[in-house]
C-alpha cells in the first residue's frame, strides 16, 4: 500500500489565506467606515453661504455717520452668537485701525456713560428687521433682542451703529467724547481710533463663522461722506 506524505510547507496554506481574507475585510471595512465618518463631517462642518451690502460713512460730525450691513442673500438664517466681524484699515496718512466684534468678548462692547447714565449699553451692531424676535426699538435703550448674538442673520436683517452724538461744533472728525473705558458703536466695531477714517479710504470686513473657521464674507468698503 502506497502513503501519501503532505510536501513541505502545505500544512500551512489554509490558515495563511485565512488570515489573508481577514485582513482584506478588516481594510475594507476600516475604509467603510472612514469615508462614513468624514461625510458626516462635512455635512457637519458646511458653511452657509452670505450676501451683504456694507456702508461706512463719516460726515465729520456724528449725526450722518454710521456703518450698516444689510443682508441680501442668506442659504440659511445664521445665528449671530456663532460669528465674528473682524475689521481692519489704513488711511491715508498711515493710521491703522480695526477691531474684532463677537459675542463673549469685551461684552457689552458698547458703553456710553457720557454725561453720567448709563443709557446706552449693548452688544454692537444691533440688528433691526427680520430675524429679530420681539419687539424692536429704533434709537434710545434696545432691547437685548437686538444685540449682536441674540439674533440672526437672513434677508431683510440689518445691522447698524453710530457714533456718541455731539453737538459742539469742534468736534469735527474728531467727535470721540467717550470717557475712559467706554466705547460708542463705531467704536466696537471700527477701533477706538475711527474718525480718523476719511472717505475714499477703504476697510477690510469679514465675517467669519467660529463653529466652522469658514469666512462666509469678505470684502473692501470705502468710506463715503454720508
Amino acid at each position: 500500500m502506497k502513503s501519501f506524505r503532505l510536501k513541505h510547507g502545505e500544512e500551512a496554506v489554509s490558515p495563511v489565506v485565512g488570515v489573508m481574507l481577514m485582513l482584506v475585510v478588516t481594510i475594507i471595512i476600516a475604509a467603510v467606515v472612514s469615508a462614513f465618518a468624514g461625510g458626516l463631517t462635512t455635512a457637519k462642518q458646511a458653511a452657509p453661504s452670505l450676501g451683504m451690502n456694507i456702508a461706512i460713512a463719516n460726515s465729520g460730525e456724528p449725526l450722518h455717520s454710521y456703518i450698516r450691513f444689510d443682508v441680501v442673500s442668506a442659504s440659511t438664517p445664521v445665528p449671530t452668537n456663532t460669528l465674528k466681524i473682524v475689521t481692519s484699515w489704513s488711511n491715508a496718512t498711515g493710521v491703522n485701525g480695526g477691531n474684532i466684534t463677537e459675542m463673549g468678548l469685551n461684552s457689552p462692547n458698547c458703553v456710553d456713560t457720557y454725561g453720567g447714565y448709563s443709557a446706552d449699553i449693548h452688544q454692537a451692531p444691533l440688528g433691526t428687521g427680520t430675524g429679530i424676535s420681539g419687539p424692536q426699538a429704533v434709537f434710545g435703550s434696545f432691547n437685548g433682542n437686538q444685540w449682536f448674538g441674540n439674533y440672526t442673520l437672513e434677508p431683510g436683517t440689518s445691522m447698524q451703529e453710530s457714533p456718541e452724538w455731539s453737538y459742539d461744533s469742534s468736534s469735527l472728525y474728531t467727535y470721540s467724547n467717550e470717557p475712559a473705558g467706554d466705547s460708542d458703536g463705531m467704536q466696537a466695531i471700527l477701533g477706538g481710533n475711527w474718525y480718523s477714517l476719511r472717505p475714499g479710504d477703504i476697510v477690510h470686513v469679514s465675517i467669519i463663522q467660529t463653529t466652522t473657521g469658514e469666512t462666509l464674507l469678505d470684502k473692501d468698503v470705502v468710506v463715503t461722506p454720508s
